[in-house]
């Protein structure tokens, strides 16, 4: 068991409160105070809108010191927490915050009397049995899922088990979702996983992985490790990873140039990397050159490594397609990650379309996702938590009346919406890196990259 510094006895167990966005937080809950005996949870809190089925983390998952297991607040009524639960500390416990945004919390925490707590590697990280390949990034939206498909093709095609675990997206039943293990579609259905879940498994489970997430990070580890000889660390986010790795890999986006220095835990992620992947450089050849500088300045060790991504659709578009397209991109990369649009609005730029502007037919939800993310061109970002939100996104596209969609989401939309309008897909792959296969070949121990074999 972690253990912080002592501070009090049993009976004076020092009182914490979790800031979190349904994810770390829990993590950090399980690894660190779940059996402490030093440290009382009073909360957890949640920064968007409270799910109804989010009023607790539940008995059965929070351990013998949590009975009733742990209330849920919302982060507005952070310092009514701090001063009517008497918190002693705040722990700040979810990922791609720009660092003004962390301190405005711990300035709020501190003000009402607590202290400030940001929980590191060694004190969360797991440590597996099997060797571990991480891939993180410094903001959402930099490039990991298909990086992370590239490694797990490549390591099986050189003979290795791999099982791929994802960072967590814990919505709805708490307790169902403990330990997940998807290996057919059918189990993303019978889950119940949200529009964001299937975009980050989908594609695994398309190219026959097994792929593991929940919420209890121990057990699922050691279950992965019962059917692998590598386990693929995939991030969320910009969080650094629940396992030690032994090889990680952090994207960087050239696009988001400076980002890598100025958001958490993005930064911790640069600068912990054996290799720092340079996404998107074709297209912000400036970015580049800053990054790269960045990455000597703050991580000299560290192989940086160019990777290109290439788009494709699934179909051709026709002049009759053209005429009124709506781009629905990756919702997380155009929402907090605060690009103004994805690989669908390049792809649609591309063959010359007339792209409609979602934002003039939001309804529902995305009436509220545009009047916050304002900086969002023209895009559609696939937003679906609820049956609810993929309601209102089926009613934005029935209101715009286009031609046709391009979906740049790896979830298949056509499985979710009972729409007439076509939809076309936009899927996008690694092109091959011989640099990263020498790396991957030096770690499995098939090359000579100093450092990084495996055995």
């Amino acid at each position: 068991m972690t253990h912080l510094p002592i501070l009090g006895s049993l009976l004076k167990r020092k009182r914490v409160l979790i800031l979190g966005a349904a994810g770390r937080d829990f993590h950090n809950f399980n690894t660190v105070f779940r059996d402490n005996p030093e440290y009382d949870v009073v909360g957890f809190t949640f920064a968007e809108q409270l799910p109804v089925e989010l009023k607790a983390y539940p008995p059965k998952l929070s351990g013998s010191f949590y009975p009733h297991g742990v209330p849920i607040f919302h982060e507005k009524d952070l310092e009514k927490i701090v001063s009517e639960k008497k918190v002693d500390y705040v722990c700040l416990a979810y990922s791609d915050l720009n660092h003004n945004t962390v301190m405005h919390l711990a300035s709020r925490a501190q003000a009402a009397g607590a202290s400030f707590l940001l929980l590191g590697p060694n004190a969360t990280m797991l440590k597996s049995t099997k060797k571990v390949v991480a891939v993180c990034a410094t903001r959402t939206g930099a490039g990991k899922s298909p990086l992370t498909e590239y490694l797990s093709l490549w390591l099986r095609k050189n003979g290795k088990r791999v099982a791929i675990v994802r960072h967590p997206m814990p919505y709805g039943d708490l307790e169902k979702k403990a330990v997940q293990r998807y290996t057919s579609l059918h189990d993303l259905d019978r889950q119940e996983c949200t529009i964001e879940e299937r975009e980050d498994y989908e594609r695994h489970i398309r190219n026959g992985f097994v792929v593991y997430a929940g919420i209890d990070y121990e057990k699922i580890l050691r279950s992965a490790e019962s059917e692998a000889d590598v386990v693929i660390w995939d991030g969320g986010n910009n969080d650094f990873p629940f396992f030690r790795p032994d090889l990680m890999i952090t994207v960087a986006d050239a696009m988001r140039a400076g980002h890598e220095m100025g958001y958490h835990p993005g930064e911790t992620n640069f600068r912990m990397a054996n290799v720092i992947a340079l996404n998107k450089w074709e297209h912000a050849k400036e970015g580049a050159k800053v990054i790269e500088k960045n990455a000597k300045e703050c991580n000299p060790h560290a192989k940086v490594i160019k990777i290109s991504m290439d788009a494709f659709m699934d179909r051709h578009l026709t002049a009759a397609d053209k005429k009124r397209v709506l781009v629905i991109d990756d919702g997380p990369t155009v929402t907090h990650g605060e690009m103004p649009y994805g690989i669908g609005y390049l792809v649609a730029k591309r063959e010359k379309c007339n792209i409609l502007d979602g934002a003039k037919f939001a309804v529902g939800v995305y009436k509220e996702l545009y009047e916050k993310y304002k900086h969002i061109v023209k895009v559609v970002p696939a937003v679906g938590y609820s049956q609810s939100q993929i309601a209102d996104l089926g009613r934005l596209i029935e209101k715009a009346k286009p031609s046709v969609v391009i979906s740049a989401t790896p979830t298949d939309l056509s499985e979710l919406l009972k729409i007439r309008t076509p939809i076309v897909k936009v899927a996008y792959r690694l092109r091959k890196n011989e640099k990263l296969e020498n790396v991957l070949r030096g770690w499995i121990g098939q090359g000579a990259e100093k450092g990084l074999c495996m055995d």
